[in-house]
């Protein structure tokens, strides 16, 4: 202690300074500037996005591939398409898998040679994507 007293002997003593110009910092806010920083920025959205769940793309049997495709077939042979509802595989930009999506649309064209459909809304869906299709026209006695 008496090399502290040595080393500060000169101000030791003194009163603490208090400043007219700026009020004093609370408790809170003083420890806030002393609280540990996020040193890796960005984990935590990578822990978030690792556990973020995807499904798998599930492989279609030969039976199920014919019936998409008549169906498919005969929404293109109408000549005012009808509504449908179009269910397809969407893969995740980040990660292995994906997820299924439906949207409503009538099918406005058809590249073979690129293996896709083109709704009236614009969206383009690739035929290989496609699980499911339904449509009213479907459970009419003409189908």
């Amino acid at each position: 202690m008496s090399e502290a007293r040595e080393k500060y002997g000169d101000i030791i003593d003194r009163e603490h300074h208090v400043s007219q110009k700026h009020p004093r910092m609370s408790r809170i806010n003083r420890a806030a500037q002393f609280a540990p920083f996020a040193a890796l920025t960005g984990y935590d959205d990578l822990i978030r996005e690792s556990s973020r769940f995807t499904n798998e793309q599930t492989a279609l049997d030969d039976a199920k591939k014919e019936q998409l495709d008549s169906r498919l077939r005969f929404l293109l042979m109408q000549q005012t398409p009808p509504k449908a509802d179009f269910t397809y595989f969407v893969p995740d930009g980040k990660k292995a898998g994906g997820e299924y999506v439906t949207v409503t649309g009538r099918v406005i064209g058809y590249s073979q040679s690129a293996r896709c459909i083109t709704l009236d809304s614009g969206q383009v869906i690739f035929t290989d994507d496609i699980a499911e299709i339904e449509s009213d026209v479907f459970n009419r006695a003409e189908w």
